[in-house]
């Protein structure tokens, strides 16, 4: 089957089965070298992408779709909308944040694509990616569906939900998903910037859709609103200052220099994506799986020192945040509290510094010193 001899019916037929999944976008694009490869590895050279090394052991596999699945002809991206409206922010939450990488460079989740309102001061914010069930699962079984559709159709398909070797904006921006911002997401004119990608690799030859232009034009906002300065200049970010790094990526001590200007983000940052004028457009998703956990919206940023283990893992069953396991996000609550707590968190950030977790036991010292730092300036 190829793109000469008929497939036009075959490429409806996914692009409605992908509707009936739930999916916003399904676009088709020539499996092809990324349009920035050679950028995603200056990136790479430069050290931007700090300890994120699995980006470099799997760099040529990124830059060459035929690596792997060797004889693969058309990559099918798929988008999902997660946003879940901004009446949130009225019961309490507000925007979160979550993005790093560069051009063709992917985030932690984010690409990334990325997120955004997160909880107040007294919740600590988190990416409103995160807000809800893990994605990645969520997504998976819509392609398995997709996948054996295509098997059916004489296909062999590798999928993948922001996990496999891939440039996976780049492949998004060639199908017409959307184009490159300057803060290196991918931005669509009906969605913003609120939306998962995934990528079906095929051995089947379809029609490829036509690439967006470019709808950014003079605007600086993401660059402006950076509350570290990653965005080092358009389509360029040092992962190694993005909160979204710090905050998941990185596994350990977060620079001292750093941590005043992470305010009470506790799991990724949006500030850049929150800035987007074409954010106004955007739409509240079909999928409800993605909506704030109302036991989680609800938690102060001391109660968070009070998880052991049993309780981090049942509390976040299910979710993203599950990813940086219980030391990740409690030095990610001692930085909060240090930035935003007052005396009434002592108690408990007291008896952080006696944790097991030397790392959260560091980072609960710091924010004891912050907090009684205000009280005497």
């Amino acid at each position: 089957m190829n793109a000469e001899n008929g497939s036009a019916d075959t490429r409806a037929q996914v692009t409605a089965l992908a509707r009936e999944l739930g999916f916003d976008l399904c676009r088709f694009a020539k499996a092809e070298t990324p349009e920035h490869a050679a950028e995603f590895r200056d990136w790479l050279d430069r050290g931007d992408a700090g300890e994120m090394n699995y980006l470099a052991r799997n760099s040529e596999r990124r830059c060459d779709p035929r690596q792997i699945l060797p004889d693969v002809k058309t990559v099918i991206v798929l988008a999902l909308n997660y946003f879940q409206g901004r009446e949130s922010v009225a019961a309490g939450v507000s925007p979160a944040k979550g993005a790093t990488g560069k051009i063709a460079a992917e985030p932690p989740s984010p690409s990334f694509g990325a997120a955004s309102t997160a909880a107040t001061t007294a919740t600590g914010r988190t990416a409103r990616y995160a807000w809800g069930d893990d994605y990645h699962g969520l997504i998976e079984k819509k392609l398995a569906v997709i996948d054996q559709f295509l098997r059916e159709c004489g296909g062999s398909q590798k999928c993948y939900v922001d996990t496999g070797p891939m440039l996976e904006r780049d492949h998004a921006a060639s199908a017409g998903i959307g184009w490159h911002g300057k803060s290196t997401m991918l931005l669509n004119r009906e969605f913003g910037t609120w939306f998962f990608l995934a990528e079906i690799l095929t051995t089947l030859e379809f029609a490829p859709d036509t690439a967006q232009k470019n709808y950014c034009g003079r605007c600086m906002r993401c660059i402006d609103a950076c509350p570290t300065g990653a965005i080092t200049a358009p389509h360029q970010v040092d992962a190694r200052r993005c909160i979204s790094y710090l905050t998941i990526e990185l596994k350990g001590s977060i620079p001292t220099e750093l941590r005043p200007l992470m305010g009470d983000r506790i799991y990724g940052c949006d500030d850049c994506l929150d800035a987007c004028p074409w954010n106004r457009f955007a739409k509240v998703s079909r999928e409800t799986a993605f909506a704030m956990r109302p036991e989680i919206a609800v938690m102060k940023l001391r109660d968070y020192l009070s998880l052991d283990d049993d309780k981090f893992r049942l509390l976040f069953r299910k979710s993203p945040i599950k990813r940086t396991k219980r030391r990740g996000l409690l030095r990610n609550v001692c930085v909060a509290l240090g930035n935003v707590g007052t005396a009434d968190d002592l108690p408990a950030l007291e008896k952080a510094t006696a944790d097991s977790e030397p790392i959260i036991a560091e980072h609960a010292q710091w924010a004891i010193e912050q907090i009684r730092g205000r009280a005497v300036a």
